[in-house]
């Protein structure tokens, strides 16, 4: 049975205005704000993942912003938790509290639940590690066929990360890491009311193009030079750094390296839509939509929820 307690999510692709509205619905519900952008957890990346600015953060609570070092582990299970313990606490306070973000696996991981796992040991990981540097990923896969072919035939091969992970959970528990897959979930003690911001996919991708060039402007060549020492960490294999990394090793030119970094972030973006495209509880708003009108949908949707 679910209580009276709400969580507005908002979503949609990066450089769309996620972050405004997030400030004004928490201003408008006296709300906080939980953070779900996986990006920005890590306080030594300011201007590549676009923290909001100190006026922003001024104007409401946020959580999960710059919490966290890029030395830290920090997976989206820990995020999980450590996010419906704060909303129990916040729950407290305030009925309704707002949610956003564009790492989508995050967001489902709060309002949906995820897979658990075993506890395992880190160093298999370690000796994973080892193996991709030493041997190539092929030594991987081929690990993983014989182990796991489930996980094998239904994830991206050739995405180590995830390779990684099934194989540890496969060589860890003793079992195949599918099988602890699609298990049922604990069930939420709130209602969820995730409202979308969209555009036309050009003006989305000039936004991004807009954001990227004042990213340079204010210091993320700097920045990520600053990082450099540190680029095999996983935090820093993303967009924006990992782009910037080549520049520094002369494998491109800067200018090459800007141009890539819009071009990822486009990307990105585009995977961003057709993760949120698939839920088709997201009620959908152009991003120009004035602010009162959205209240208006997500104040009619609380009270026939509460009816």
């Amino acid at each position: 049975m679910k209580s009276n307690n709400f969580v507005i999510t908002i979503v949609g692709p990066t450089a769309i205005g996620k972050t405004a509205l997030s400030i004004e619905l928490a201003k408008h519900f006296n709300s906080d704000i939980i953070s779900c952008d996986s990006r920005q957890f890590y306080k030594e990346m300011t201007i590549g993942t676009a923290v909001p600015e100190a006026n922003e953060l001024a104007a409401a609570q946020h959580h999960f912003i710059q919490n966290r070092s890029i030395f830290e582990e920090y997976n989206v299970g820990a995020f999980e938790k450590d996010a419906l313990t704060k909303l129990d606490k916040l729950f407290i306070k305030n009925p309704i509290q707002v949610m956003v973000g564009g790492s989508g696996l995050y967001i489902d991981a709060v309002l949906k639940g995820l897979d658990y796992f075993p506890e395992i040991d880190p160093q298999i990981r370690a000796n994973l590690n080892t193996i991709l540097k030493n041997k190539g990923i092929e030594n991987l896969q081929n690990q993983l066929k014989e182990l796991d072919i489930e996980t094998y035939n239904s994830i991206k091969i050739d995405n180590p990360q995830r390779l990684i992970r099934a194989l540890e959970v496969c060589i860890g528990s003793g079992i195949a890491y599918s099988t602890f897959k699609n298990k049922p979930k604990s069930p939420r003690k709130f209602h969820s009311i995730k409202i979308g911001l969209k555009a036309d996919r050009e003006i989305v991708y000039n936004r991004i193009n807009i954001r990227v060039d004042l990213m340079i402007k204010n210091g993320l060549i700097e920045e990520a030079k600053s990082l450099y020492n540190h680029k095999h960490l996983n935090a820093l294999q993303t967009v924006g750094y990992r782009e910037l990394f080549s520049y520094f090793d002369e494998n491109f030119t800067k200018e090459f390296a800007i141009s890539e970094i819009k071009k990822n972030t486009r990307r990105f973006a585009k995977r961003q839509e057709t993760w949120f495209k698939k839920d088709q509880n997201i009620v959908w708003f152009d991003y120009q939509t004035g602010t009162n009108s959205i209240i208006s949908e997500i104040s009619k949707k609380i009270k026939g929820i509460n009816r």
